[in-house]
């Protein structure tokens, strides 16, 4: 489309951002809504966040999603944070709402919602693989949908830590997988993004197990192989990609078709592998 001068400005900051989907899902939902609107990537290292966050500001940029890896410092250079972010302690969303910026999450939904295509949360046993943002997000939704959660990390202090501060059941480090009862698995850790590596090792996974990675990229990681091969139900890192961009569209946009936009949002992030 051709911006103009009264085309509303969204985006994403991450680094590096050369992987990044988020355009081309959002981009089709506006089309797909008639909205004038336009999403763009802009790769942010972190010395420059807050110089990026100024520019939001500046420019009137009406909603910016953040990932990888400014979703905790991000909370720095927003005027409001929602309770459910706070709670986390991350943010994936920031919208302009009269000249104040707004941080919200809805990573931790879009992981549940992902989850919950293959089953109820309730009582479950859930291992979350990582201790920074996304994991913070995903642990906080797995206890809110009453799970018992146990946090492992490759720093174990920064697992117990977050443990701690969000209520999970434990913590412990990657290698305790193996020895760890669980019916559901995520991955909230970079690890597999780029390259063919898994953050834990195959015999780890358990059968019949639902393993969720929240890597998108490559789309069948090498966790999501293992997985697999192990018996277990895996669910790519696109649906929760998808469902989290969803909600990002509501909070600027207000009620939408969510059905719909979802659907035109999985077409723009492109085929399924076989």
């Amino acid at each position: 489309m051709t911006a103009t001068a009264t085309t509303t400005l969204c985006g994403i900051v991450l680094h590096p951002a050369g992987h990044t989907r988020s355009p081309a899902m959002h981009n089709a939902a506006y089309a797909a809504l008639g909205l004038d609107a336009l999403y763009m990537a802009f790769d942010v290292p972190e010395p420059r966040l807050a110089d990026a966050m100024a520019g939001v500001r500046g420019l009137g940029i009406r909603q910016i999603s953040v990932s990888i890896p400014h979703k905790t410092r991000v909370l720095e250079f927003v005027d409001v944070v929602d309770a459910t972010a706070g709670r986390i302690g991350a943010a994936n969303t920031v919208v302009l709402q009269d000249d104040r910026l707004v941080a919200s999450n809805t990573d931790w939904l879009g992981a549940i919602r992902a989850l919950e295509q293959e089953r109820s949360l309730a009582g479950t046993s859930a291992v979350v693989l990582g201790a920074g943002g996304t994991a913070r997000s995903i642990v906080w939704g797995l206890i809110n949908r009453g799970a018992v959660v146990r946090v492992l990390n490759r720093s174990v202090a920064r697992a117990e830590a977050l443990a701690q501060e969000l209520g999970a059941d434990g913590a412990g480090s990657l290698d305790s997988l193996a020895s760890t009862p669980y019916d559901v698995l995520v991955n909230a850790t970079s690890v597999g993004m780029g390259g063919d590596v898994s953050p834990v090792s195959a015999a780890a996974i358990r059968p019949q197990s639902v393993v969720l990675d929240a890597v998108y990229a490559p789309e069948r990681t090498r966790l999501l192989r293992d997985a697999h091969a192990r018996g277990a139900r895996v669910i790519s890192g696109r649906w929760m990609l998808i469902h989290q961009a969803v909600a990002q569209l509501e909070a600027w946009a207000g009620p939408i078709d969510a059905e719909l936009v979802a659907s035109v949002m999985a077409n723009a992030f492109g085929p399924q592998p076989a």
